[in-house]
């Protein structure tokens, strides 16, 4: 009966440590997985925070390219005293914002794309007053009565839409 006892308990004690063995495999392999889990999340959302800050990056520096241009009018009222050359200047400052305002619109989309809502929703709304400075542009440039004020303002919404932007974009980048 000793025999049979002791084979009996070293075959209990294999067992066990079998069964510990397995144990220990399988919490290592469960803790490897969630570990791996954990970096990729890490790593996806650091992708997500450096792509979404080199869109918002991209708006801003085209935002201060239109806003640039907007100072030239003021400058050309400044520096100009004759209204043929203040037209002149105006109409120039017309046509390269036509053509800065494309790149504009693909930092909006991108942004839209890219999110969250809200500075999606700022990165529209500075597009709109970028569109309606524009227009109020046109207006000067056709000489309508009151349109440089109207314009002055238009670039004044045009700057507040961007600190909005700027403002959400701080916020978006910094909660994730």
């Amino acid at each position: 009966m000793v025999g049979d006892s002791t084979v009996w308990v070293a075959v209990f004690t294999g067992g066990t440590a079998v069964l510990a063995s397995w144990v220990t495999t399988v919490g290592n392999a469960r803790a490897a997985r969630a570990q791996a889990e954990t970096s990729i999340e890490g790593q996806r959302r650091d992708h997500v925070r450096n792509s979404r800050r080199n869109a918002y990056v991209d708006l801003m520096e085209q935002a201060h390219v239109i806003g640039e241009l907007y100072w030239r009018v003021g400058d050309a009222y400044m520096q100009l005293t004759k209204q043929d050359e203040q037209l002149a200047r105006v109409e120039e400052t017309r046509i390269q914002l036509r053509n800065g305002f494309d790149p504009l619109m693909r930092c909006v989309r991108v942004i839209v794309l890219e999110g969250p809502e809200t500075v999606a929703q700022a990165a529209r709304g500075l597009q709109e007053a970028a569109a309606q400075a524009n227009s109020a542009l046109w207006r000067v440039a056709q000489e309508k009565p009151q349109a440089r004020e109207h314009f002055d303002a238009m670039q004044e919404q045009f700057k507040d839409r961007l600190d909005a932007f700027i403002s959400a974009a701080h916020v978006a980048v910094s909660t994730l």
